[in-house]
């Protein structure tokens, strides 16, 4: 999945092709002079002790071939990956206009598919990210915590994939992981009940 973040498969971070469907309003005014300057989809609002960044926006991609490769030979197929991301994202600014933390909460509803075959496994991923920056307005200097929860299914029965656990990254890399990670464990039959359920 390309959406798929940190804590499930690195490789596919990032969303290629994407159509942005944005329900929250251009970012005000009072985002210049922020670092760094928040997306447009934030709309930011002053505090007591800071400015405080927030709004919601929604992801449509896919399908494109950004999912694993299942088979091998004349038996080989490619999977292709879609969804939907509702995503809320909030910012915290000191004082001084420096980001100290953010928070990005994804709920994502998407399958992967098979367009040989026309077999689907949709799937329903729910993750939240925190950055705290040990440097205010230096996102190198954060520490990410992520938490989350992939399901996948061919149908009404037994998930075929799960993913669920929690990990923290920083300056360094991943620092600690617990749960079940199968997009990082490196398993070459991760994905074995997947392609089993794409196959036909």
């Amino acid at each position: 999945m390309s959406h798929i973040r940190r804590l499930l498969l690195p490789i596919l971070a990032g969303i290629a092709v994407a159509i942005v469907s944005s329900v929250a309003s251009v970012a005000s005014p009072v985002a210049s002079g922020l670092t760094p300057p928040p997306p447009d989809f934030l709309t930011c609002k002053t505090t007591g002790g800071g400015t405080i960044c927030d709004g919601f926006r929604t992801i449509v991609s896919g399908p494109e071939p950004n999912a694993p490769a299942c088979g091998s030979g004349a038996d080989a197929f490619q999977i292709y990956d879609a969804s939907t991301l509702n995503q809320r994202a909030t910012r915290f600014y000191n004082a001084d206009g420096n980001l100290t933390k953010r928070i990005i909460h994804d709920h994502y509803r998407g399958e992967w598919s098979n367009p040989e075959t026309g077999a689907v496994a949709p799937y329903t991923q729910n993750q939240n990210t925190t950055d705290v920056l040990a440097v205010p307005g230096d996102l190198a200097t954060s520490t990410q915590t992520i938490t989350g929860e992939v399901v996948m299914r061919s149908g009404p029965g037994a998930p075929v994939l799960k993913d669920v656990g929690r990990q923290v990254f920083t300056d360094v890399g991943l620092v600690f992981s617990a749960g079940q990670h199968v997009f990082t464990s490196n398993d070459p039959a991760a994905f074995d009940a997947v392609c089993a359920a794409l196959a036909n």
